[in-house]
């Protein structure tokens, strides 16, 4: 059913920025950075991260993501108004993560290594999970058509978000829950350091002196299903998922492709898929992970393909960079810029970078428009973009 209009009945979203929707606008209109020194593990990298603090955890006994997870999950489902249950829906599930609950073992293999045996308790933790099925057993679906867990680096929650507009469209499903999520964590914070490409100061995206990534942890969720059955449950879209575009151009393990090719390419399938002109398009959140090579490629491409008079910004000076969460965050955002009209200044910016040549929005801007994009650029060389519209 390539014609089907999906439509987004429910956002949820926790991460630095929020642990809810309202504190997540509230924190983006007074430029608010809730960023210190990590207090979830010991490291010897004195780098700010967004952590999320004041959260408590809707079941103690899973691991941090899964539990992040459950918080932004919860809040869809209830403003999808489906919080007592999903009736006879054909229902889908379809997360994104990198760190998932998979790095959590350390401890376990250091005492494997030392002492040639270990509890199996992480073993045990890491197959209870799989983000997909847990969020299934959380909220109690027995009915699920589809249920999978996409890990495409920082493009899994996109990716997991354009693999549920997918499954709506050929009819495998009625709604879908999807999005990303990810935690804080001791190994992707020193493999990134060993990069080089974390900064010890606020990372600044797009800026001509910016230094690096900060990381940061959350989960943010949508709640995607066919229009028809939104209405027949008695509600009136506002949102709707238009397109999805993705492109690997393979270049480096962990570089961008310096021309950029591989993103305009995803830009142009989710543009064709979405059926409108680049100009259509009121503003866009951008991976913009404050580092120099990624920033150079995105600013360039956004450039050529939507002209130097674009708005556009990156909401990770708000929530560092969550990995797997990102896409979903970003999309929850992206939709949420939609809805109120406006979209927030591009933190950490101030010295435009000649060589990029064009600028992230520097104060908070009144939207007009219809249409908003959001991109993610993951290693690997993968590209991936979403596009939404407000009726």
């Amino acid at each position: 059913m390539p014609g089907t209009n999906v439509a987004i009945s429910g956002l949820g979203a926790i991460s630095a920025c929020g642990n809810d929707l309202t504190e997540t606008l509230q924190n983006f209109s007074a430029q608010k950075r809730n960023a210190s020194k990590v207090t979830l593990f010991e490291s010897s990298l004195d780098y700010p991260v967004f952590e999320v603090k004041n959260f408590i955890p809707l079941d103690p006994s899973a691991m941090r993501t899964l539990n992040l997870t459950f918080a932004a999950a919860r809040q869809a489902v209830n403003a999808a108004g489906l919080g007592s249950g999903f009736g006879n829906l054909r229902v889908g599930i379809c997360l994104g993560t990198t760190v998932a609950s998979q790095l959590n073992d350390t401890d376990f293999y250091r005492q494997y290594r030392d002492k040639g045996s270990a509890p199996m308790d992480s073993v045990e933790r890491y197959l209870k999970s799989n983000l997909s099925k847990a969020l299934a057993q959380f909220l109690k679906i027995s009915k699920i058509n589809l249920c999978t867990t996409i890990v495409n680096a920082c493009s899994s929650g996109t990716d997991a978000i354009g693999v549920g507009l997918s499954w709506l469209r050929n009819d495998y499903c009625d709604l879908v829950i999807a999005g990303g999520a990810d935690e804080l964590n001791r190994v992707p914070l020193d493999g990134f350091g060993s990069l080089s490409v974390v900064s010890k100061d606020l990372c600044a995206p797009f800026d001509r002196e910016r230094k690096g990534l900060n990381l940061g942890e959350g989960a943010g969720i949508i709640i995607l299903e066919k229009e028809s059955v939104c209405r027949s449950r008695g509600l009136t879209p506002e949102l709707f998922l238009k397109g999805y575009g993705l492109a690997a151009d393979a270049y480096h393990l962990t570089a961008p492709r310096p021309d950029g090719s591989g993103l305009e390419q995803a830009l142009g399938q989710a543009l064709k898929e979405a059926g409108i002109k680049p100009q259509e398009i009121a503003f866009i959140n951008a991976h913009g992970t404050a580092t120099k090579d990624n920033d150079l490629v995105e600013g360039r491409t956004i450039s050529r393909v939507f002209g130097t008079k674009c708005v556009f910004l990156s909401t990770k000076g708000y929530t560092g960079h969550t990995l797997g969460a990102a896409g979903g965050l970003e999309a929850v955002f992206t939709c949420l810029g939609l809805r109120e009209g406006w979209v927030p200044a591009n933190a950490g910016f101030s010295n435009p970078d000649p060589e990029i040549g064009i600028a992230p929005a520097k104060e908070k801007t009144q939207i007009m428009g219809n249409y908003a994009l959001s991109t993610s650029l993951a290693f690997g060389g993968n590209n991936s973009a979403l596009i939404f519209e407000k009726n």
